[in-house]
Order: structure tokens, then sequence, then C-alpha cells
């Protein structure tokens, strides 16, 4: 962002974007990865349990949509006679969220609007949404109904509608071997690690499209990440790495 160039940027960090080229020699000495992370939801919590297993990461897609509507007079263009792209746009975030199903989780994190003037109806918007569950075939029935909403919103409206998928992801299944090393370590630790589904994005998925990769998630009873408010317990972290320890060794 900001005319900023990824090579420009890693050069004002202290890094040689150079060394990116090298990069591909390390992956045939890697042999597989094991992440150990908070868990980012009060799933583990729930479970009144140290921690637990990540059988995969949710399917994952973005959209970016825009609206183009007409600028007029907020106080003299009557409500019939408006074509705001704001108003429409809110009302599809809101359908966004209705077509969820209760297993998944769709949210507006950003919109920009034009001309952003408090006495101006907006006659541009660009939103982006989120959505994640457990399957894709659950994302690709809700990006159906999210097209649908968008024509009948764009004749309701009077006003232009597109949405476009700015990238999706299928989600990870985790390696049963793994999984299963990680299941047995915590098994003769006498440490109850139920399997889930995790919805933040990890290494470990990035690296499970090429090796075989686990997690464990450990307990977190704020449900809260990346903000001071997120809390581990020293006891279920020291449990949750012996439980990576052992493990990694069984595999190794």
């Amino acid at each position: 962002e900001g005319g900023i160039t990824m090579r420009e940027a890693m050069g004002a960090a202290g890094v040689d974007p150079d060394g990116l080229s090298e990069a591909p020699g390390w992956l045939g000495r890697l042999q597989g990865l094991l992440e150990l992370h908070i868990d980012q939801s009060r799933d583990v919590a729930e479970l009144a349990v140290a921690a637990g297993v990540v059988s995969g990461l949710a399917a994952r897609m973005r959209v970016e949509v825009e609206l183009r509507g007409t600028a007029d007079h907020a106080g003299t263009t009557r409500r019939t006679e408006r074509s705001d792209a704001l108003l429409a746009g809110a009302h599809l975030i809101v359908r966004a969220d209705q077509l969820a199903t209760p297993e998944m989780v769709a949210t507006a994190g950003r919109v920009l609007i034009e001309p952003n003037a408090p006495t101006t109806v907006p006659s541009l918007v660009r939103l982006w949404l989120d959505a994640r569950a457990p399957r894709p075939a659950e994302l690709d029935l809700w990006w159906e109904g999210l097209q649908e909403a968008a024509r009948e919103l764009q004749e309701a409206a009077r006003v232009e509608v597109r949405p476009a998928v700015a990238s999706t992801n299928r989600g990870t299944t985790f390696d049963s071997r793994v999984r299963g090393a990680l299941k047995g370590a915590a098994d003769q630790a006498e440490l109850r690690a139920p399997e889930l589904v995790c919805f933040a994005g990890h290494d470990a998925g990035v690296i499970a499209e090429r090796r075989p990769a686990g997690m464990l998630l450990v307990r977190n009873a704020a449900g809260v990440s990346h903000a001071p408010a997120e809390d581990v317990d020293l006891e279920d972290a020291a449990a949750a790495a012996r439980v990576m320890q052992s493990a990694a060794e069984a595999l190794a």
C-alpha cells in the first residue's frame, strides 16, 4: 500500500529481498512442522481442557464489493429519488451475515466511501467481506446467496453492485499421522486433548500444502488474541509444550 513495493519494504527492514530466491532450497531440509499456538477463540476453554489438537483449518473466502450510486444533496434529495451506495452496502452487509450458517462467520471488516461527506449521499462504496466455514461447500452456498442478494439489491436500490472473490482457501486437513502423534502424546501425559477446527490462518496451514504438519492450541479463557487481554496459564502452556516435545520425538 502507499506505493511501496515489497522489495522496498524488505530493504527498509534490513532484509535482502534477493534472498527469497534461496527459499525453495530449504524445503528439502524440512520434514514437517508442529505448531504450538494460543487459542484465538474460547473453543478450548469451553471444552475445559488445557489444549486441543487441531484437526484442520477452516475454509476462507474474501469478497470485495464495489457499489456505485449517485452523489446527491443529503437534505434536498427525496429518498425515493436516491441512488445511495452506502445504504445499499449496509443492506448487503446484513444479508451476508444472515446467509451465514450457524457454524460460519462472516465479517465486513473494511469500508471505503466517496465522497465521504456528512451532507452528501454516498456515490461509491468499496467493502470487504471475510467468510469462514468448517467446510468449503458452506462457503460456496454463501457466495451463491450473496451474488443473488447483490442482483436483487441492484434492481431495488438503483445502485450498481459488483461482488468479486478477492481470494479463497478451501481449508486444510492436517496429516493424520501428525495428529495421531499429538493425540498419543497427550494420552500418555494423561492430558485430554480433543480435536477441533481452527478458524484462523496459521503457518502450519501453509506448510501442510507441502509437508506433514499439525497444531496444538492452548486454552485462552478470554478468547481474545493479538490484544493485551489474551491470556494463557503457564501450566497449560507447559503441558502443551511437553506434549509437543513427545510428539516430535515420536514422529522423528
